[in-house]
């Protein structure tokens, strides 16, 4: 029987990849691949659409995880913000040094925040903070700063 053996890379769709792109790489200063263009039959086969044009990048994430990011240029999708508590809805939770200093940079750079930094005061994760942002896009993020180490 086979088995998983990793996890290669998660994917977004996006109604914009150069928003997404400037989103990710000018405002969270990750490593954006150069967008390339997808039109081929076996990509129509994977997805299960016919005629797809798709514009992809991928994010490089510290500690080498990929985010792949589509923009279906053909078919075009219809935009949607599923609440967190949609079934459907999902996040990606990224690793911060320091979430205050983050939250202090972008929130006057029109970073939509769903709060300020919350200090999560019970449970596993006591004494982290976490917020949720959205890109432009309306991919929800998770922004997570783990306790600091106790002296």
């Amino acid at each position: 029987m086979s088995h998983i053996t990793a996890a290669h890379h998660t994917s977004f769709t996006v109604a914009k990849l150069e928003r997404s792109v400037e989103f990710f790489r000018d405002m969270l200063g990750l490593e954006v691949s150069a967008p390339r263009e997808i039109n081929q039959r076996y990509f129509d086969c994977i997805v299960g659409l016919s005629d797809t044009l798709v514009r992809a990048a991928f994010i490089k994430l510290p500690g080498g995880h990929q985010v792949e990011l589509f923009e279906y240029v053909q078919p075009r999708g219809q935009s949607y913000t599923p609440r967190p508590c949609d079934p459907g809805s999902c996040h990606l939770a990224l690793l911060v040094d320091d979430l205050q200093a983050l939250h202090a940079n972008l929130a006057p750079r029109g970073v939509h925040f769903v709060s300020p930094p919350v200090l999560i005061d019970a449970g596993p994760n006591r004494g982290a903070y976490a917020t949720y942002v959205h890109d432009p896009n309306g991919i929800l993020l998770e922004l997570f700063q783990p306790p600091r180490e106790k002296a």
